[in-house]
């Protein structure tokens, strides 16, 4: 199953209300189901439409939804993180960067999961290096070239965590999902 065409997504939340950027609204996707396995479509459309209008955005939402829930599902590796082009400057595509790793970390932490500190050690660094890439910036200094290895390694690095999260967040996905079975309650984002 191949990755959704970012600009064409993109192009689609522009004449929206949309409150964020894809990159942001994909990673709020990405970390809420990490940390919990009954985040629905609506849950998130109400993330990233509050007056609760997609429009014309509706059907990629939908199709970034069932693509991004597949792939981390099937732990196979395939997770990509849904960022501008490579043809974008790097400047752009770092700053789209930090706002995935920022609308992950919000979705991450918008179901309860257990004290960070009491997962296993991998899951709290990778953690902290995603609210780190939050501030991520280019060295105007460095070379175009260095820049760009150093944002690929970046990228790469992320999409290997976020899979990694979710694997290791599995035994927590499952105990949230039997209490939320046992509550009755529908599952929210927020």
């Amino acid at each position: 199953m191949s990755a959704p065409d970012f600009r064409e997504i993109e192009r689609q939340l522009a004449g929206t209300r949309a409150l964020t950027d894809l990159p942001e609204a994909h990673g709020t996707l990405a970390g809420a189901l990490c940390s919990s396995s009954a985040v629905t479509l609506q849950d998130w459309l109400r993330e990233v439409f509050p007056e609760g209008v997609a429009g014309a955005a509706e059907t990629p939402m939908l199709t970034v939804y069932e693509w991004t829930r597949h792939v981390l599902d099937s732990g196979q590796l395939e997770f990509q993180l849904l960022l501008p082009d490579d043809e974008e400057p790097v400047a752009i595509r770092a700053a789209a960067l930090g706002q995935w790793c920022q609308g992950f970390l919000y979705g991450l932490g918008s179901n309860p999961i257990p004290d960070i500190d009491q997962l296993p050690e991998q899951v709290g660094e990778i953690v902290r290096d995603l609210t780190a890439m939050t501030r991520i910036d280019v060295d105007e200094a460095e070379s175009l070239e260095d820049n760009e290895q150093a944002y690929s390694e970046l990228v790469e690095f992320v999409r290997i965590g976020v899979q990694l999260l979710h694997d290791e967040l599995a035994g927590v996905r499952e105990v949230a999902a039997a209490g939320s079975d046992a509550d009755d309650k529908p599952p929210s984002i927020h």
